[in-house]
């Protein structure tokens, strides 16, 4: 089956970020049960790529400090890649010993927030990846690099093309392929997204580019509509629109997993993931956390989810 909109491509993949950047911000306690529960369900969805958890330093964000107890409890036998964030290389040793199937580093576009962030300059985070990038090759085990504020910084405003560009060089001279632009405080939009993309298409065509957006202002689906019409075919989302980086002002959930689905189907773009199932699982996180969460699609239902004719009650008022 061809996508529907003329120059989409046929097909794109998933990476589910709820389990890390989904439920890093939420200040009760997440049970790791809870965690694994919610993983499994995804997997048994259809979703293959998931950006677990991370290996930070617990008193920085305590909700991860169960990272290798959920890795070890997830069931691997649907074959996905489990991936962690790792901050340090302190972080890659226990990322390794806990089994990832790959990391991810991090850092943004801005030197303000990269500082907020990580408490360091760009500079010094790029060379401490190289040591994370060297424990990791030792253990077969890929990198994968995400530049934060790539659309934009809460301190410094807009970022410009060639700042976005150059991290994503440096990655490249690490042998970082799989980059990823992330929309930190949901400062994306659909202009922003076709230059960054064909910005990186012509300066570092070696890479493999995948897009997160935050629903900050709105416009998050708007973002990846515009993304594949560059032909991107890698997007990040959380189940339920969970999320938001506790180290940005503004900052709120991520567009949402079954919203993301709702409009792949709708287009006929394939993901091979079932959104119902999803939906499923983000209306039982909304009950573990006791508050409504952001997806539209868990609440409304597909378009054409059909009720009863005497489902609402009908107007008592007469025709003029």
């Amino acid at each position: 089956m061809s996508a529907l909109i003329k120059g989409f491509p046929e097909a794109v993949t998933i990476t589910e970020v709820g389990p890390r950047d989904g439920l890093q911000s939420i200040a009760q306690w997440v049970p790791t049960e809870a965690k694994i529960e919610m993983v499994n369900g995804l997997l048994a969805a259809g979703l293959r790529q998931f950006e677990v958890t991370s290996f930070v330093a617990p008193r920085a964000v305590p909700q991860m400090r169960d990272a290798a107890e959920v890795l070890a409890g997830i069931d691997r036998s649907f074959g996905a890649e489990l991936t962690a964030l790792v901050p340090n290389a302190k972080g890659a040793e226990r990322a390794v010993e806990a089994g990832v199937d790959a990391m991810v580093v991090f850092m943004s576009a801005s030197e303000s927030h990269n500082q907020a962030n990580v408490n360091c300059s760009r500079e010094r985070s790029l060379e401490g990846f190289r040591e994370i990038v060297r424990i990791a090759e030792a253990a077969g085990i890929e990198v994968k690099g995400a530049i934060a504020t790539a659309f934009g910084c809460p301190f410094e405003g807009n970022v410009p093309d060639s700042a976005v560009a150059d991290l994503a060089k440096a990655y490249a001279d690490m042998g970082i392929r799989r980059i990823t632009l992330g929309d930190t405080t949901g400062m994306a939009t659909p202009p922003l997204v076709q230059s960054r993309c064909r910005t990186l298409a012509a300066e570092v065509p070696g890479s493999d580019v995948t897009l997160h957006f935050h629903n900050t202002r709105g416009v998050g689906l708007a973002c990846v509509y515009a993304g594949l019409l560059e032909g991107t075919t890698r997007y990040e989302s959380s189940v339920g629109g969970l999320g938001g980086c506790p180290f940005a002002p503004g900052a709120t959930g991520n567009i949402c997993t079954e919203d993301l689905i709702y409009l792949l189907d709708e287009c006929g773009v394939q993901s091979g993931v079932d959104g119902e199932k999803v939906a499923e699982v983000a209306r039982r996180m909304e009950d573990l956390l006791g508050y409504p969460l952001p997806g539209q699609v868990m609440h409304a239902g597909p378009r054409l989810a059909l009720k009863p004719r005497d489902a609402v009650r009908s107007s008592s008022g007469s025709a003029a």
